[in-house]
């Protein structure tokens, strides 16, 4: 488990600029070491916020597309090219503008997809995936950055405290149903498998997040507060804007990160 650091810039534009330059320094960084990297997407504004910087960043070219594995946190449980789905949105905020190797784009099921409307199958067949990936070497791919989006309620990925997908301790995927946030059917990586990954990055900006921030790095447990228990083997970064940590005390981050 690694111990959280805290970033915090001065607006959500500046900091999906920050992070979008941070994140493909570390994409260019594994590709170097291993020949290929694999990341993992987060929907919503501040995930969205930061494809789109990254489209529009003339560094952008500095990453092999056709070496990267793109891999989604969770998914809205909708059908193929439903406008709400995280894929559809980072379709259109970065992929489209890229040249990424269609076979390594992992989106997650979609509703009228092969699955049906069986989550948990969709789960399943999600799982499956990760685990022909990671070749035996797991039940989940090395990822070499996972980002998540926290909710105002402390949720990451469709892991929404105290129901059951936030308790699971052995699955990497799971179907979701009941979710307080619409809609209410998703497919999420679980806790086990988001700490896996060599890094994790939790995004959060604007007033709404700020209680969230609070609670999750107060020492929340992570059933109450997911985002507590989201970490890295390696790296654990929060990115926030000075909204976000407006609750949090100064000396949790140094003055020169604002």
């Amino acid at each position: 488990m690694s111990v959280p650091q805290l970033v915090v810039h001065r607006d959500k534009e500046l900091m999906a600029q920050a992070a979008a330059a941070r994140l493909i320094t570390r994409i260019v960084d594994a590709q170097s070491a291993r020949g290929s990297a694999s990341v993992v997407l987060t929907g919503g504004r501040n995930g969205n916020g930061l494809l789109a910087a990254l489209a529009a960043s003339p560094a952008r070219d500095a990453i092999d597309w056709s070496r990267l594995d793109l891999w989604w946190g969770d998914e809205r449980f909708l059908p193929e090219g439903d406008p709400e789905r995280n894929v559809t949105q980072a379709r259109a905020a970065l992929l489209d503008a890229v040249a990424p190797d269609p076979s390594r784009i992992h989106a997650m099921p979609a509703s009228d997809g092969v699955y049906g409307d069986d989550a948990d199958a969709a789960a399943a067949g999600y799982a499956a995936e990760l685990a022909a990936a990671a070749g035996g070497d797991g039940a989940v791919p090395s990822f070499d950055v996972l980002m998540l989006g926290v909710g105002p309620d402390t949720h990451v990925a469709s892991l929404f405290p105290e129901l059951p997908a936030v308790r699971e301790t052995e699955r990497t995927v799971v179907g979701v149903r009941d979710a307080p946030k619409p809609p209410p059917t998703r497919v999420s990586l679980t806790l086990p498998a988001i700490r896996t990954a060599r890094e994790v990055w939790l995004l959060a900006a604007g007033e709404d997040k700020a209680e969230a921030a609070e609670t999750a790095l107060s020492g929340a447990g992570e059933i109450q507060a997911p985002a507590a228990g989201a970490y890295g083997r390696d790296r654990t970064l929060w990115l926030l804007d000075t909204a976000a940590a407006s609750r949090l005390p100064r000396a949790l981050y140094p003055p020169a990160s604002a």
